[in-house]
């Protein structure tokens, strides 16, 4: 999963015509951790789409602008467009973001 550190450069990820999945994250966030441990075997399930992560410590401006208020949150988007939101406490386990994807690809 490639970091997105730049304004500029999320903005050219999100202007994508096929969705792309943004996982926002922080340092020293006991909930981040334990989706590092399992995200891989979903990002491998869903390898067919672009995944990138986004740290709301260096670019608040962006998570603000997209209500990202808990992490880890997972947001979808197509066209420069915030097509679907996975907020953080619904992110705990692997199924639950299984289905999220499921329910939104």
């Amino acid at each position: 999963m490639e970091a997105i550190m730049t304004e500029e450069v999320f903005e050219k990820v999100i202007n994508n015509n096929k969705p792309v999945i943004i996982k926002f994250e922080g340092s020293g966030c006991p909930d981040c951790i334990v989706m590092d441990m399992f995200i891989g075997d979903v990002i491998e399930e869903y390898q067919q789409y672009e995944w990138y992560k986004v740290s709301r410590d260096e670019l608040p401006h962006i998570a603000s602008r997209y209500d990202v208020m808990g992490i880890p949150s997972i947001l979808l988007f197509q066209n420069s467009e915030k097509q679907a939101h996975l907020h953080s406490a619904d992110a705990k386990t692997p199924e639950e973001v299984q289905t999220f994807l499921h329910a939104h690809l």
